[in-house]
């Protein structure tokens, strides 16, 4: 080639990453949809949760409860996209607050520009998803849930024996389950 492009910033990977992220999964759902329908599709929803669970098992920091893990890659994940996320603990657990969800700004301005979208909306694909993953990933005490709201959305994290209420005591983090890989 005689015109080589010049690098790219920062920012523009940043962009071409997200776009073709974007691209593989709108792919893989319209196949699957296509193919195999909705059953697929809750076919499709249980393998991602089981790999990315066995993943996100393999990847645990020693010391961090699968249950904080999992609240800082949901979190980490919002942020990919600028989503305005904020995780706060409270007594019963953890709760990460998407203002404005950076995915689904994301995939608006796709669809202004002329992509055709597999969902309407991301979020109850994201939310089976992600709870299908806590399901399999996180401490059996723990209950994670999500409510949507507006454009964005509220996770929490919560266990029945959250400090103050379980035969533990007060001390130590929201989630005490097992820690360690």
């Amino acid at each position: 080639m005689t015109n080589e492009p010049s690098p790219l910033d920062p920012a523009e990977k940043v962009d071409l990453w997200r776009q073709r992220f974007f691209e593989a999964q709108a792919a893989a759902e319209e196949f699957i949809l296509a193919e195999y329908g909705d059953d697929g599709l809750a076919a499709w929803i249980q393998a991602n949760s089981r790999i990315t669970a066995d993943l996100l098992q393999s990847q645990r920091p020693a010391g961090v409860s699968a249950t904080d893990h999992f609240m800082i890659r949901l979190h980490r994940q919002l942020q990919l996209y600028d989503s305005a996320v904020t995780s706060e603990p409270e007594p019963s657990g953890i709760v990460l607050r998407n203002a404005d969800c950076g995915i689904l700004r994301y995939r608006k301005r796709a669809a202004r520009a002329g992509v055709v979208l597999t969902f309407s909306s991301p979020c109850p694909y994201c939310q089976q998803l992600n709870t299908a993953i806590a399901a399999r990933y996180v401490e059996p005490e723990v209950t994670v849930s999500c409510e949507q709201a507006g454009d964005g959305c509220t996770w929490r994290a919560e266990s029945p024996n959250s400090p103050g209420q379980g035969e533990d005591g007060p001390a130590g983090s929201p989630h005490r389950g097992r820690t360690g890989a």
